[in-house]
């Protein structure tokens, strides 16, 4: 089955103090095993490492071992799916449309990402934002 994981839950499994840390772990566990079929967005990649720099954690992530987590534990197990110039701009109008802001329109590349690739689960910790963006794919965005 090919799922979909955002950052929050790429975050989770990389930081061992995390609150979702274990259950994010069990799931990257599957995923290891190649029972799921994983894939993450391009734009994904870049906010992980984003978000593991910055984040407040004691001892702090470094950027050599933001990499580190990034080319060891993530990119050998994921597929990363790149969206199109055209996939971009309809997810940005449909933002100006809608009037989503901030967070939200990453949280709609994510999910352009996994429905272009026919993902049959969404894997998320934001799951107010994904459902707000996406309430018909409530039955396949879930937290690990």
């Amino acid at each position: 089955m090919k799922v979909y994981c955002d950052t929050s839950v790429l975050v989770a499994a990389s930081v061992q103090s995390h609150p979702h840390h274990a259950q994010s772990l069990a799931l990257f566990k599957q995923l290891r095993s190649g029972k799921l079929e994983a894939m993450i967005s391009a734009h994904g990649t870049a906010e992980f490492y984003a978000v593991l720099t910055r984040a407040p954690l004691t001892p702090p992530v470094y950027p050599s071992e933001a990499w580190r987590l990034l080319t060891e534990n993530i990119l050998p197990h994921f597929h990363v799916a790149a969206l199109s110039v055209p996939q971009y701009t309809s997810v940005l109008r449909q933002a100006a449309e809608k009037g989503w802001t901030g967070g939200l329109v990453y949280d709609a590349l994510h999910l352009a990402a996994a429905t272009s690739n026919h993902c049959k689960r969404i894997y998320t910790f934001n799951l107010r934002h994904f459902l707000q963006l996406a309430p018909h794919l409530q039955d396949i965005i879930c937290s690990p």
